[in-house]
């Protein structure tokens, strides 16, 4: 059984449609990109699996159960978190603020200074800064900022919308090293780009959205496979 399975999902926005008939499967320790020019869905998709945009038809399961419909902090609590597209933090909130909004999920005290302990060991830039405020963070910094507060939440599935967006191709490298070392360490991922560029060594599936429709799907096993899937990208633009 998949860790996530999406059926036959549609979405609108008022009478606009925005997925059509989308299905796909993830399984345990997966990386899953979704890529596609804008306007494609890609946000729509993974907004409708967390459950903040509801279907207009079509199922998702996670871990065996349906989550159809069921609210984003039911989901979170359930393992399931997403990074949303242009990082959310909270610029006049302090670095330690940001990620102390995670505790929403747990009222284990102990447990919450165990993994921001541990999140702080994985992005050292936030522990240098952690009494800062987070609106003096570097694009790339408010990125991992926005990641660390999703760790924090210890997801069995982490969804990331556009890490890339608007960094600098060194900034974008260092995000992409770090999605690596998750990937590594068994975290499953689902991760939205608009291209393809840089996931030969992370990416196990690759999923080209198209009009809100699943125009591809292949494994990734080596930099060929990657070429295909552009060729796919480029034909479906």
């Amino acid at each position: 059984m998949a860790l996530l399975e999406v059926t036959e999902i549609d979405a609108r926005y008022g009478r606009t449609p925005a997925l059509h008939g989308v299905s796909f499967g993830i399984e345990a320790g997966e990386a899953v990109f979704v890529v596609g020019p804008n306007g494609a869905g890609k946000s729509t998709l993974v907004q409708t699996i967390i459950g903040a945009h509801p279907p207009a038809a079509g199922a998702v399961s996670f871990r065996g159960a349906s989550i159809t419909g069921r609210s984003i902090e039911a989901n979170v609590r359930s393992g399931l978190c997403l990074v949303p597209e242009g990082r959310h933090v909270f610029a006049t909130m302090s670095v330690a603020e940001n990620l102390r909004l995670a505790r929403v999920v747990s009222s284990d005290t102990a447990q919450f200074q165990e993994d921001e302990e541990r999140v702080l060991t994985q992005f050292p830039i936030l522990k240098a800064r952690y009494r800062g405020s987070a609106g003096m963070l570097s694009g790339g910094e408010q990125q991992q900022l926005a990641i660390a507060r999703a760790l924090v939440q210890r997801p069995t599935l982490l969804m990331i919308d556009e890490p890339s967006l608007g960094l600098a191709p060194m900034v974008t490298d260092g995000i992409y090293d770090m999605l690596g070392s998750l990937r590594e360490s068994g975290l499953t991922l689902l991760v939205v780009e608009q291209s393809t560029a840089r996931i030969t060594d992370i990416a196990d599936k690759v999923l080209v959205l198209k009009n809100g429709r699943i125009a591809a799907e292949r494994t990734i096993s080596d930099a060929s496979d990657v070429r295909a899937i552009e060729d796919l990208y480029f034909a479906s633009v």
